[in-house]
């Protein structure tokens, strides 16, 4: 009876979760004038012009590229600056590290309308607005402290033991580091790559005030299905659904690593 009502409950949770997905989906499938016209479970008339005007649109499907673009900088320069700075926390002991580490945290606290007016001035002055490497090292300032949060729990778990070892044998730090160390930690690496990975996507506010054309990401070019005519409907439902797959597809490629990320990381 117990494991019934468990499995029940979870029924529901999924239910619950997956229905404004296949709402959304509905929608895709449906034409503007249709979704307007009546309320439909399941979509009569199937359409996919939705979908080709994203694919024929070249404004549409370079805001997916665009994303793709910075969020895979984003995620490789986090990865990068926080492997090494969290390795350092995990095992060194200096003047003010605790401070420090608290003082990384705050960056990812603070709300990103308090940076985007300085990142805005200091990247039009330097000739960095509008690329895609503009809101990748704007996104680092929340992924990187998250990413050495992260990792530093990982790090503290492998025995110091290892490193000293390592070393007799003649290892350089690199060679150990790289070889050695970062397999150990792997399921931390795929957990911080994920939560890099999915802030920097859904992430609005910054990348629409440093980006104006060429580098646009699709979270900002969906409000253009906002005009006088009203909303489309059925185009932002499209676009809606082909903004989920890259999160899926990453979910899918680091599934194993997360779930044992999640057991014994520091998430």
């Amino acid at each position: 009876m117990k494991g019934r009502k468990k499995f029940v409950g979870l029924a529901i949770y999924f239910i619950l979760l997956l229905v404004p997905i296949y709402w959304m989906l509905n929608m895709s499938l449906r034409s503007n004038a249709d979704i307007l016209a009546s309320f439909a479970l399941y979509p009569k008339d199937i359409t996919l012009m939705n979908y080709m005007n994203i694919f024929t649109d070249s404004s549409w499907y370079m805001g997916y590229v665009n994303s793709m673009i910075y969020v895979a900088l984003n995620t490789a320069i986090s990865l990068f600056v926080a492997l090494p700075a969290a390795y350092a926390f995990s095992r060194y002991q200096f003047v003010g590290d605790k401070q420090l580490f608290f003082w990384l945290l705050t960056n990812r606290m603070a709300p990103a309308a308090v940076f985007a007016l300085p990142f805005f001035q200091l990247y039009s002055t330097v000739g960095l607005l509008d690329t895609h490497i503009a809101v990748a090292l704007a996104h680092c300032l929340f992924n990187v402290p998250l990413a050495v949060w992260i990792l530093e729990g990982f790090m503290s778990g492998i025995p110091r033991e290892i490193d000293e070892t390592a070393f007799i044998d003649g290892y350089s730090f690199p060679r150990f580091f790289i070889t050695i160390f970062i397999p150990l930690i792997r399921a931390g690496v795929g957990v911080t790559a994920f939560f890099c990975f999915m802030f920097s996507w859904v992430e609005l506010l910054l990348a629409r005030t440093l980006t104006v054309t060429e580098a646009k990401p699709i979270s900002a070019i969906m409000t253009r299905t906002i005009s006088a005519t009203g909303l489309d409907y059925g185009l932002l439902a499209a676009a809606g659904i082909l903004t989920i797959v890259p999160g899926a597809m990453v979910i899918w490629f680091v599934r194993n690593h997360m779930a044992k990320g999640f057991a014994l990381g520091r998430v």
